[in-house]
């Protein structure tokens, strides 16, 4: 069965964003992308800086809480519900709970075709982004670089430590089906 829908998990600054544009530029069917970003900036300003939303402490640590979690699983519903309407989407996401995080999508996507994709990055290179956008606590990216990994299976890996995001979207793009 085709390809019906592609998760890129890496951590802050990564690249994950510049290779969703690449991967919809080079797909030849359309692709709309999801990212957690859009999902945070989306959320309630109070539940930003809460600690039953999200907070991001100034070491550049996340934590969310139980009122998150549940829109957040609320939000992955809605993206599963679009993929089974024929949708073909792209999901930019930060495992932060690592293997748990992979399981609940599982879960979700469940009787879907799924392509898995590890987005790497060294983290003095993450850290570097991280600076240069300007967007994010600076800690994140080194904090994240490696923890979002810990225990996820992908059927594909790609490192954009000296890799561009066209070269990673298109060795992402031969792996659709």
């Amino acid at each position: 069965m085709a390809t019906q829908v592609i998760i890129l998990n890496g951590g802050s600054s990564s690249g994950k964003s510049g290779i969703v544009r690449c991967l919809q530029a080079v797909l030849p069917d359309p692709w709309p992308a999801f990212g957690v970003d859009s999902f945070v900036d989306a959320l309630p300003a109070k539940m930003q800086a809460s600690d039953s939303g999200i907070t991001f402490a100034a070491d550049g640590g996340v934590s969310v809480g139980a009122d998150f979690m549940a829109l957040q699983a609320a939000w992955a519903q809605g993206i599963v519900a679009m993929a089974r309407a024929g949708a073909r989407i792209i999901v930019d996401d930060v495992f932060l709970g690592g293997a748990a995080s992979q399981k609940r999508w599982q879960k979700a996507l469940d009787g879907l075709t799924v392509l898995w994709v590890g987005v790497r990055c060294e983290s003095a290179v993450a850290a570097g982004r991280e600076i240069a956008r300007g967007d994010r606590v600076q800690g994140m990216a080194a904090l994240q670089a490696d923890v979002v990994h810990e225990g996820v299976a992908y059927d594909l890996e790609v490192d954009t430590t000296h890799t561009e995001s066209l070269a990673c979207a298109q060795t992402i793009a031969g792996r659709v089906t």
